[in-house]
């Protein structure tokens, strides 16, 4: 199986401006590709990882990757998929988003010995003269297409600014500057950019007369049609500070059984062999596999050590592992109460409960287990002795910790 059939076979392929020819780029390793990362924030997210992965398996066949960072075209912000304006940001703020974006695709892709780059939009597009991009790169761009592109639907219910309708300008005029620079001879994207890579090609084509191509990959999307990535705290970052080793874990082990399968063949290196042998489990088997899928991306992401932490601490939430591997919540004796600490305190401080009134009623309703056995009484109190040795506390399915005194 080639390279491009793998991809193929892995659903990753979404849509191809000439699929001979950039399957033939791939497969002989001849494709400088690009692909842009804005960085709105101070940390990659899972939004980013489907992308990092394919950057990953083509440099493995022998490509050469171009991580274009957009400390540029973030002080447009991409309308793509937005119903409203993005909040504008600070010079300051993009450049130390930048910074942390660059740590964490080291870690991810091998830059040595020129076998990939890593550049800045920054550097061409905050120096270009506006009445220049408007007499060289306007004319190439028809006002009557880009309105039908599907990146500015949304935002056309709602207002769309002349400031992100420039935003398409900048991307395609990003894909001209890497093709001229670097040779950059193909670029990728989530499938939501299509109508902005077209406009590089269709920019390169008629300034250039030369043709570069464009592939998009599947958006991360479950069953339901949902963007992946997304919890009740908000993303699911790559930064150990913003989404713990063990949060980024359970968010992969929680997977609908609908998705856990998808979710592997996109985001994991394992072989397709061994991901169809998986597809035939059923039910509850269906956990092994996704305990398959979170440890393989916390490896990728954080480190064995930490996905083997994350691993012992999830098993422990079920039952088949120890308190020791428990995620821990720390007291102090400030927190206790003439030398004790009862049972809806105690959920409150380690963050199982919000208020006090869920934490009883949780209690109340059978919902927590204090090592393992049922707590029938909120009024229970707990000794210095109880909590130095440490508490497996759970609530409801998903939610523990290890209530230890320090």
């Amino acid at each position: 199986m080639t390279v491009y059939e793998e991809l193929k076979a892995r659903g990753l392929i979404a849509q191809v401006t000439d699929e001979e020819l950039v399957s033939k780029l791939i497969n002989e390793g001849r494709a400088t590709f690009y692909i842009g990362f804005d960085p709105t924030a101070d940390s990659l997210h899972v939004g980013h990882f489907m992308a990092l992965c394919l950057m990953k398996r083509l440099q493995m066949a022998g490509n050469r990757p171009i991580a274009l960072l957009g400390g540029g075209t973030a002080m447009i912000g991409d309308p793509s998929g937005k119903t409203d304006m993005r909040k504008m940001m600070t010079k300051e703020t993009i450049a130390h988003n930048v910074e942390c974006f660059k740590k964490q695709m080291s870690k991810f892709i091998d830059f040595s010995e020129g076998k990939a780059l890593m550049v800045n939009n920054a550097d061409w597009l905050l120096g270009l003269n506006y009445l220049d991009v408007l007499r060289e790169v306007g004319p190439h761009f028809s006002v009557n297409r880009m309105l039908t592109a599907e990146c500015y639907k949304q935002r056309m219910e709602r207002g769309l600014t002349f400031l992100e309708f420039n935003y398409m300008i900048m991307q395609s005029y990003d894909f001209y500057r890497l093709f001229q620079d670097y040779g950059c001879n193909l670029q990728f994207g989530g499938d939501d950019q299509w109508s902005n890579m077209l406009g590089g090609t269709e920019l390169i084509r008629r300034k250039l007369g030369k043709d570069a191509s464009a592939m998009t990959i599947t958006l991360l999307l479950n069953s339901e049609g949902k963007k992946m990535g997304k919890t009740e705290k908000g993303a699911v970052w790559l930064d150990a500070e913003k989404t713990s080793p063990y949060e980024f874990y359970q968010y992969w082990r929680n997977v609908a059984d609908a998705d856990v399968i998808k979710c592997l063949r996109l985001l994991t290196f394992l072989p397709l062999e061994e991901i169809e042998k998986l597809a035939t489990l059923e039910g509850s088997q269906l956990n092994t596999a996704k305990e398959i899928l979170a440890f393989e991306l916390t490896r990728m992401i954080h480190s064995e050590e930490e996905a083997q932490k994350a691993q012992d601490a999830s098993r422990a939430l079920f039952g088949a592992g120890t308190a020791q591997a428990a995620p821990e919540a720390v007291l102090s004796e400030e927190d206790l109460a003439d030398g004790a600490l009862d049972l809806v305190t105690l959920l409150v401080k380690a963050g199982l409960a919000p208020t006090r009134s869920e934490a009883r009623r949780n209690v109340e309703q059978g919902g927590v287990l204090v090592n393992g056995e049922k707590a029938t009484d909120f009024r229970a109190c707990f000794s210095q002795e109880q909590l130095r040795e440490g508490l497996l506390v759970k609530r409801g399915k998903k939610n523990f910790k290890k209530v230890i005194l320090k």
